[in-house]
């Protein structure tokens, strides 16, 4: 399992850099030339190695993967356009709420599949519960944290909703936001942000998805 865990993040790495060379010509730039690789490179391309690798660490049966694997793909995509555009396309984020609607109901998603959930004995409910309550979370905390919250992550909400539930979702989220957190207070103390600067959700909500995935039934 190890091996294939290791071939995963190394397939993982290359799906990133992908990602932001995609990310540098789409959606359509109209403010000069196309974006050398830099820093957000580097970024999305350790950031899909890892969570390749760790997914494929987490599940182990070939339809696992792929149904969680197709949902991680597109949040790396979607990591690679915030990061060079703040921008969370609705071609990616639309079909994400059908695909995870689609699996969830269907009973094909491995991380809601047959798993009881607090108060609800039901993935399909608590999947359908969060979908309704995570944007609203989000609007909370983006009034909190006096975040740039656009319709892009809303949309990404619902669809995080659909594919987690309410337990997974809340604990990816719980640790996503922790970590997030810390990032933006490095940012300030080394002046490279504002406590009055805007700052996106996007990479939290995907680092809350990826990490939801990893938790599991």
């Amino acid at each position: 399992m190890t091996a294939v865990a290791i071939l995963a993040a190394v397939l993982g790495a290359g799906f990133g850099f992908g990602a932001d060379r995609l990310a540098a010509r789409w959606p359509v730039h109209e403010d000069g030339p196309v974006r050398r690789p830099d820093w957000r490179t580097i970024a999305v391309s350790l950031a899909s190695a890892t969570a390749f690798g760790l997914l494929a660490w987490r599940w182990s049966e070939p339809a696992e993967l792929l149904v969680l694997g197709l949902y991680i793909g597109a949040l790396m995509l979607l990591l690679a356009t915030d990061l060079d555009q703040r921008l969370l396309p609705d071609l990616i984020t639309l079909p994400l709420i059908v695909y995870a609607a689609a699996v969830t109901l269907l009973g094909l998603n491995p991380v809601l599949a047959g798993k009881a959930q607090v108060l609800l004995a039901d993935g399909d409910l608590s999947a359908i519960l969060a979908a309704l309550l995570a944007p609203g979370l989000l609007a909370l905390s983006d009034r909190i944290f006096r975040g740039a919250l656009g319709m892009g992550d809303l949309k990404l909400a619902v669809s995080l909703g659909l594919m987690f539930g309410l337990s997974q979702l809340f604990a990816g989220f719980l640790a996503a936001s922790v970590a997030f957190a810390a990032v933006v207070l490095v940012l300030v103390v080394t002046r490279r942000v504002t406590l009055k600067t805007a700052i996106p959700f996007g990479p939290a909500l995907i680092g809350a998805g990826v990490l939801a995935a990893l938790l599991g039934a």
